[in-house]
């Protein structure tokens, strides 16, 4: 039979699905090995394809992505010409088990299921086309070692029996009730997208940013690249003393020649080498004893290079003596910091080189943000008011007490880093507003059988990828007992993403695979091969997808 009659037969080994294709030539690929398969055909003509519904034997179900479900259609041309996108679900045998949010929360919760549960399925949705969440928006671009564990996430999505969709938004695209009708268990790990606010007056000032949205507009995050920060200022604050103030102070104050070697966006680096920020207070309302950031973080900022510490003794004064009783990270903490206090954390040989620095960085104490000022005009914040505080208690406990002093501050510039904030995305799931988390036991949604969560929205937004690795492998472990033990019983009819990926088309929404998601990766690794970096992140949504469908 020849194919440049214009009729072509193909049968699939693995299926037995017969299909016809009319035209002159076909050239395919097959992406066989999870059963997700995409075959694309390049062609001018349209093509036919006839598809037998499932049966005994047949556990193959053929759609496309550009047109109307049904068991016969014709292709319709795609945003390229030419092209068009087939996707194959197997109805295989084995609870399907669906997750929201593509983070660490996501990908280890996925990781514990399909480890403990041999014939389960996991579907990962997302919202953006790229996949990773917080390791590739929130992770420091100079933390590179961090973001290693891609890879192991990288491994999970190779999994036979786990799938990637990207580009879908649940709560909009799809609802959080149509993925229980598709899955024996829906999970919500979606993390933390919003931020806390102080609600002080001139909060909204011009030049009051969210370390959040700082930390998004120089890693890449569409939704924060047009945030144009006012750099254009000798001295600013940083309102909050965890990990991600000492990261934006740190990423203000690295010289360029150093940054522009990580993978930061190429407008945050333009934005950087034109700052003029030479000072960072970092401020707190507790005391050294109660900061939140861990030692990794704050020998980072004593090592910048023409960057000395400013840290005030008097800070310090009598905790030498605690130092001895306390646990060992928050000890080996408290002595870098009373050293620093005492000499700039510098050794005798850099001493003299760190006179000539010109920056710096300090920690401020025992204050609280009460006002931030403006200009005379309003057109910008020109300082901040703060409110002086004495610890009542010890230790981790100690609270805050105001004194009735307050001191102002001059700076152009205040970052708002006293932690995220998640929100819920669909009205039938359950959610605690005041604590901003999704109410659960052991991750188990309260009231709500089969509907689980797994990081930032189940405990809040604490703790380090580690603390997320071990509450992710826990609410796998629920589902995995709660599928083993009969408590979820499996669902009846077309299940997974087969039943999901029908609706999406209806809405003209493409998924995104890992396949897909792994050009953008390497399109973007190729791009910064040609500048010297490790990656040049695409940062508009748009060339995201015309990049991953192509």
């Amino acid at each position: 039979m020849d194919a440049k009659t214009g009729y072509v037969v193909g049968r699939l080994a693995l299926t037995g699905v017969l299909f016809r294709i009319s035209g002159k030539t076909a050239a395919m690929q097959f992406h066989a090995k999870k059963h997700l398969c995409e075959t694309v055909f390049r062609s001018s003509q349209r093509w036919f394809c006839n598809a037998s519904a499932p049966g005994p034997g047949m556990l193959h179900r053929w759609f496309c992505q550009t047109s109307t479900p049904g068991p016969s259609r014709w292709l319709s041309p795609t945003s390229t010409p030419g092209q068009h996108r087939w996707f194959c679900q197997t109805s295989t045998p084995g609870p399907h088990v669906c997750i929201v949010g593509s983070g660490p929360a996501g990908f280890y919760t996925a990781q514990h299921i399909l480890k403990n549960h041999k014939t389960a399925r996991v579907d990962i949705y997302e919202k953006l086309p790229v996949p990773f969440g917080l390791v590739r928006f929130g992770v420091a671009p100079d933390h590179p070692e961090v973001k290693n564990v891609i890879n192991t996430f990288t491994n999970t999505a190779a999994n036979d029996r786990c799938s990637f969709l990207g580009n879908v938004t649940v709560g909009r695209d799809v609802t959080v009730a149509e993925l229980r009708q598709a899955y024996d268990a829906v999970i919500m790990s979606y993390g933390a997208d919003a931020d806390k606010e102080f609600g002080i007056p001139g909060e909204n000032l011009p030049g009051v940013y969210s370390a959040r949205s700082f930390v998004g507009w120089y890693n890449g995050l569409p939704e924060d690249k047009h945030l144009a920060p006012m750099l254009d200022t000798d001295t600013a604050v940083v309102l909050g003393q965890g990990n991600v103030a000492l990261d934006v102070a740190r990423i203000l104050l690295t010289p360029l020649s150093i940054i522009k070697k990580t993978d930061i966006t190429d407008h945050a680096a333009a934005a950087l080498e034109n700052s003029q920020v030479k000072t960072v207070y970092i401020v707190g309302r507790r005391g050294p004893l109660q900061t939140a950031f861990t030692i990794k973080e704050l020998r980072e900022m004593t090592k910048l290079p023409d960057c000395q510490s400013v840290l005030d003794p008097a800070d310090f004064a009598g905790l030498q003596d605690k130092v001895k009783s306390l646990q060992r990270p928050r000890k080996r903490l408290t002595e870098l910091l009373i050293k620093t206090a005492q000499t700039g954390g510098a050794t005798a040989q850099e001493t003299q080189r760190l006179a000539q620095a010109t920056k710096e960085w300090g920690l401020k104490f025992l204050r609280s943000p009460l006002e931030i000022l403006p200009t005379e005009d309003g057109s910008r914040v020109s300082g901040i008011r703060l409110g002086m505080n004495k610890l009542e208690g010890s230790d981790s406990s100690a609270r805050a007490i105001p004194t009735g002093e307050t001191e102002v501050l001059s700076c152009g510039l205040v970052l708002r880093s006293i932690g995220y904030k998640s929100v819920p995305i669909d009205d039938t799931v359950p959610f605690d507003s005041q604590k901003g988390i999704i109410p659960n036991t052991a991750g188990r949604v309260t009231g709500c059988k089969g509907l689980y969560c797994s990081g930032w929205v189940r405990r809040g937004p604490t703790g380090v990828i580690l603390t997320t690795m071990t509450d992710g492998f826990e609410t796998g472990k629920a589902v995995v007992d709660d599928l083993t033990t009969g408590i979820l019983q499996p669902i009846d009819g077309v299940r997974g993403q087969e039943r999901i990926q029908p609706l999406l088309h209806k809405k003209g929404i493409q998924a995104v695979t890992f396949e897909d998601w792994n050009k953008i990766d390497s399109e973007e690794t190729m791009r910064g091969e040609k500048v010297g970096k490790p990656r040049e992140k695409i940062i508009e949504v748009k060339e995201m997808l015309e990049v991953a469908l192509s």
